[in-house]
């Protein structure tokens, strides 16, 4: 079985900075799983690694697609799969580090994802409906449909329920382990602290982004043409931020409302990310802790004769 590590935990609790300095002592490669850094020119708000750490380790799945170009969990999946095989080949262990479930989860258990194609009539009913009966009533729906799908997705979350429903009308079982897994051995390592101050460290980032250039960012997405219609423009900061440069909030509450989306968000990933799950590994966030972190590391690695 080939070894893949997996950092994985809430949003701003420092995945990308272990696994920066666990890939440069262990020689390993890093593939994100973070469903938006995927996306160019989106660099800012989705916190994606600078250029200085790009050049210091090797990144897979940034920069994939631009932000109006689709991008699924299939494609995902299979570059990922790909860019570990490449990593084999060069005896480089492969760190898996995002915050997204679904991609995390569907690279470890082996998901049987069906290829079934948008439907852009149904898709566009779909939507309709979603805007006069709210996501909740078509999430009940799919809970009818597809019990197992819903419990994976959050039922605020429109594009993925209707995403699921065009699949399951179909008749295929949307996003299932299938029976055969990944040839790969996993060790997954959970970052996790205190709610508190995990706010705090979000808010904190929050205000950085601001700093760094978040509005000008986003400013400069819609002078591409990039409308926020688009998937990838809703993601966390970019809608915010999109509803001030359109008028509809000032740019204090938008800042304000990506902070609380954000903590919300985390309590979503925490749902995927079950500090009673068996097959993580938790660690408190702390620097004390890295050490312990990278002695399992190396005994994992050590075990299949790969790294430094």
């Amino acid at each position: 079985m080939n070894p893949l590590v997996a950092i994985i935990g809430p949003t701003a609790i420092g995945k990308s900075s272990l696994a920066l300095e666990l890939s440069q002592t262990l020689s390993g490669e890093i593939i994100n799983a973070d469903s938006r850094q995927v996306y160019r020119n989106m660099d800012i708000g989705t916190a994606k690694p600078t250029r200085e750490e790009r050049e210091q380790v090797p990144h897979h799945l940034l920069d994939v697609v631009f932000p109006d170009q689709q991008f699924n969990l299939a494609l995902y999946q299979k570059k990922a799969l790909k860019a570990i095989k490449e990593m084999k080949r060069r005896w480089k262990p492969p760190f898996l580090v995002g915050g997204s479930g679904l991609y995390v989860w569907a690279l470890l258990e082996g998901w049987n994802i069906p290829p079934v194609p948008p439907d852009p009539i149904k898709r566009r009913e779909l939507e309709e409906r979603a805007q006069v009966e709210g996501a909740w009533a078509l999430y009940e729906e799919l809970k009818q449909l597809n019990p197992v799908a819903a419990e994976r997705i959050d039922p605020k979350n429109a594009r993925r329920i209707i995403r699921a429903l065009e699949v399951s009308q179909l008749g295929d079982t949307f996003s299932a382990p299938s029976e055969k897994k990944h040839p790969f051995d996993s060790l997954v390592i959970g970052l996790t602290t205190d709610r508190n101050n995990l706010y705090r460290k979000i808010d904190n980032r929050v205000d950085g982004m601001m700093k760094r250039g978040l509005l000008a960012e986003v400013e400069e997405l819609v002078a591409k043409g990039y409308g926020f219609e688009l998937p990838s423009m809703s993601a966390l900061g970019y809608k915010q931020i999109g509803m001030f440069l359109q008028g509809i909030i000032s740019l204090s509450e938008a800042v304000q409302q990506i902070k609380y989306n954000t903590h919300r968000f985390v309590r979503h990933q925490y749902n995927w990310f079950r500090l009673q799950d068996k097959r993580i590994h938790w660690f408190d966030a702390k620097e004390k802790t890295r050490q312990g972190i990278k002695d399992l590391i190396q005994r994992f690695l050590a075990d299949h004769k790969v790294g430094s």
